[in-house]
């Protein structure tokens, strides 16, 4: 079988963050020839589940660059490499010395997502905690209660590029730790830093896909630093227009722009839709 997996944000979905009506429907006849595909994504299940519910993903979804997938055929999450106390310690003394409110992302008993944080600093901070509070999946919680043996799946903050640079280059020292970044979604002045344990990656959870279902060759799409570890493993890889340069060389092929249904008509082409 051939899994097709696509990237999220700047990939498969438009400048909206939403899947078009165009999309929609060559989706719809990927279902219809039997064509498998799935999503593999730096949000976490919260944060995706109202884009992608109705689009005919049924097979395991990787979320939050690999740390969690869920099948939503069983309704059951898999979860690993989570970040430790002393890892996440380094990145919340890092993002104090910068002047930035760090958010820590958790999972806890039932699956409940929990985002704990200290008191924001500047305003985009206080819009995305508005956010992250107004997703009906999400608990908020102050980080004096962060239990000890939270199990943390990422720390994620948003700000001026500079400090935002200033936590990459902190954290570039500790060998299990990997972070991502580039321009807010929510403000495109701004820079958003996400971090994980080093061992979460979309190339490692595809990959354990790929023998979960007995998949023989792997089709991946993507655009930035995070796609880099699937695209390595995949049989084929293809970067929209507007990807990063390294996914652009490292891809089969460049397609055309996320926001002018570049995956879409691809598909179309490549199945004959």
């Amino acid at each position: 079988m051939e899994l097709l997996v696509f990237d999220l944000d700047g990939t498969l979905l438009n400048e909206s963050s939403r899947i078009s009506d165009f999309t929609r429907d060559t989706l719809r006849l990927l279902t219809a020839n039997n064509i498998a595909y799935t999503v593999a994504t730096g949000r976490n299940l919260q944060a995706a589940r109202d884009i992608i519910n109705g689009h005919g993903f049924e097979l395991p979804h990787v979320y939050t660059n690999g740390v969690m997938i869920w099948d939503p055929r069983k309704q059951a999450l898999s979860l690993g490499n989570f970040l430790t106390v002393t890892e996440a310690q380094h990145i919340l003394q890092a993002a104090i010395r910068a002047d930035l409110t760090p958010f820590v992302h958790t999972v806890e008993a039932g699956n409940h997502h929990v985002i704990y944080h200290p008191p924001t600093r500047h305003p985009p901070e206080e819009k995305l905690l508005t956010m992250f509070a107004s997703r009906a999946q999400n608990v908020v919680k102050p980080l004096a209660i962060l239990p000890v043996d939270a199990q943390i799946t990422n720390i994620n903050m948003i700000g001026e590029n500079s400090a935002v640079e200033q936590v990459a280059a902190e954290i570039s020292t500790e060998d299990h730790l990997v972070a991502y970044s580039g321009p807010a979604m929510e403000n495109r002045a701004l820079k958003w830093i996400d971090i994980h344990h080093s061992l979460a990656s979309k190339g490692s959870a595809v990959s354990a896909l790929r023998e979960q279902l007995g998949i023989s060759k792997v089709v991946c799409f993507g655009d930035s630093d995070n796609d880099l570890s699937m695209f390595e493993i995949a049989d084929e890889c293809y970067a929209p227009e507007n990807a990063k340069t390294p996914l652009k060389e490292a891809a089969t092929a460049v397609i055309g722009h996320h926001d002018a249904d570049g995956v879409a008509l691809f598909l179309r082409d490549r199945f004959n839709l």
